[in-house]
């Protein structure tokens, strides 16, 4: 087939480069446009393009991809199919009757569940234990379209985000390519609309653990900020005040006691308990305002904590 394919982060490089490596023809790629990025604000390409023009494939960055302007360039590549992962707009009506086949958006969960921007995160947040791909037929809503296949995955209790990407990226590479082979002989199904969840773009004010929640959702929130925008509490010690900790990795663990949420349970050179509104938390690894990443045992042995807010 002859496919436009148009996504933008690194979860949509596996797809691009598993479909540029197979029988069929990538005749664009389609990406965002170049944005400032890190303290210098350098103009930086995203993953998708980066691999494109490695590759030497077209590339083509609208500001709007559903602009006449763009739709006649689009026009002009006479495309079969166009592959969506990840992109990052919404495409028109008009924009999505282009390719002679329609559009197909590789979406990481199992639909109508977490429908949106962050359905990766928001799946470790809510505790999930399942997730997954779901290959869908692109419609004007906010992915609403009719489902041609799934694929299920297990959230395991120790997936990140970062991790979950990953092997996101690698099943929706899988799970696009069975689509093609199979577009003919597949039934798309409508998504039950009652059952539809909405994963809403991650905010940096969500990082703020909340010591009065369990200890099972904050380390919630502590796999699903990871590795951004990081979990992060305010922490005092017997060596400093109220510093900005971040939480890179913990654990629940079945421990009693009678302490205030953010109080230390419990503190020597390997473990690190920290009173919840429900349970215990033990803390594995640790960043302290302009320091590097440690783990708990290493920052343990420098500093004393005393009270997490």
């Amino acid at each position: 087939m002859r496919i436009i394919f148009a996504g933008t982060p690194e979860f949509a490089v596996k797809s691009l480069s598993t479909l540029h490596q197979s029988e069929h023809d990538i005749v664009a790629v389609c990406c965002q446009p170049d944005r400032p990025k890190g303290r210098g604000k350098v103009m930086t390409a995203c993953p998708v393009k980066i691999y494109a023009q490695q590759n030497n494939l077209r590339v083509i960055q609208p500001e709007n991809f559903s602009s006449d302007a763009n739709q006649k360039e689009i026009v002009l590549f006479d495309s079969d199919i166009m592959v969506v992962a990840a992109y990052g707009q919404i495409l028109s009506k008009e924009a999505l009757k282009i390719p002679k086949l329609g559009c197909l958006n590789i979406h990481a969960s199992l639909l109508p569940r977490w429908r949106g921007a962050a359905p990766i995160e928001r799946a470790i947040l809510a505790g999930d234990k399942e997730t997954g791909i779901s290959i869908m037929q692109m419609n004007v809503g906010l992915d609403t379209g009719d489902v041609l296949l799934e694929e299920k995955y297990s959230i395991s209790e120790f997936e990140t985000s970062q991790t979950l990407t990953v092997n996101l990226a690698n099943l929706g590479a899988s799970s696009i390519m069975h689509a093609l082979k199979n577009f003919s002989d597949l039934q798309a199904q409508p998504q039950n609309n009652n059952n539809a969840t909405y994963a809403k773009k991650i905010l940096k004010n969500e990082a703020q653990i909340d010591w009065n929640q369990s200890a099972e959702t904050i380390c919630n929130m502590i796999r699903a900020f990871n590795p951004k925008p990081i979990a992060q509490t305010i922490a005092t010690s017997a060596q400093f005040e109220n510093k900005v900790l971040r939480i890179i990795e913990a654990e629940v663990v079945n421990y009693k006691n009678n302490k205030s949420p953010g109080q230390i349970v419990e503190l020597n050179k390997e473990i690190c308990y920290v009173a919840t509104g429900k349970g215990v938390l033990n803390l594995k690894k640790v960043q302290l305002s302009g320091k590097k990443e440690i783990s708990a045992k290493d920052f343990n042995n420098a500093y004393q904590l005393t009270k997490l807010q």
